[in-house]
């Protein structure tokens, strides 16, 4: 039987100024260490050197990573505010298997009453998805695409044997593409589940100090 460190840290990563202040301002406190709310920047090379820098302060030696922020579902049915628990993010330098979704689903459930999560592999792009390419996206069987999570979780057990996930708020999906983050309806529906997650996180992160046997 072992045990992980009483104390070991959490680095939630997200992209935009936006999701930034969800959390920041959704924090209710309570976790199993320190925990650190980085804001990478958009896209996969952002994600890519903001995550490898900050692994880099020992401090942070072992942290658990998990990556989120808004998502564009891919399956039709899907509606913004909906919450993607990622079994896995792909990348074009590898795929990342994510750890305790089964967790993390109950959690967000008892987090965020009366909205739907669904689980599957998370896919990254380098650009916003648009039109036809969801449905190209979907057919190799990924459920949701954004540009940052894949490159997070990729950057993180690069730099580090580590616990990684994946949790992603869709904003918009195939039968509600958004325009602007923010002025419609889906945006401002997404901003309110991303303010609602983080003690599901943190149930999460506190899992991965239990003694494993």
């Amino acid at each position: 039987m072992s045990t992980r460190p009483a104390t070991a840290p959490l680095l939630i990563a997200c992209a935009l100024g936006i999701e930034h202040l969800a959390l920041r301002t959704g924090e209710r406190g309570g976790a199993g260490g320190p925990v650190t709310v980085l804001r990478t920047g958009m896209g996969p090379k952002a994600a890519e050197r903001s995550v490898t820098r900050r692994l880099a302060d020992p401090l942070l030696d072992g942290a658990a990573v998990l990556a989120t922020g808004f998502c564009a579902g891919l399956a039709p049915g899907m509606h913004p505010g909906d919450l993607v628990v990622a079994e896995e993010t792909r990348h074009p330098d590898g795929t990342v298997p994510c750890v305790e979704t089964d967790l993390l689903v109950k959690e967000l459930v008892r987090a965020v009453p009366g909205r739907t999560v669904h689980t599957g592999p998370l896919i990254g792009s380098d650009h916003v998805v648009r039109g036809h390419e969801r449905s190209d996206l979907l057919a190799t069987g990924a459920i949701a695409v954004d540009m940052e999570s894949a490159a997070t979780l990729l950057s993180a057990v690069r730099a580090g044997e580590r616990p990684v996930a994946a949790v992603r708020v869709v904003v918009d999906a195939p039968q509600h593409e958004l325009v602007r983050i923010g002025t419609v309806r889906g945006g401002i529906s997404a901003f309110r589940v991303l303010r609602s997650v983080l003690p599901a996180f943190y149930e999460w992160h506190r899992s991965l100090l239990l003694p494993r046997r």
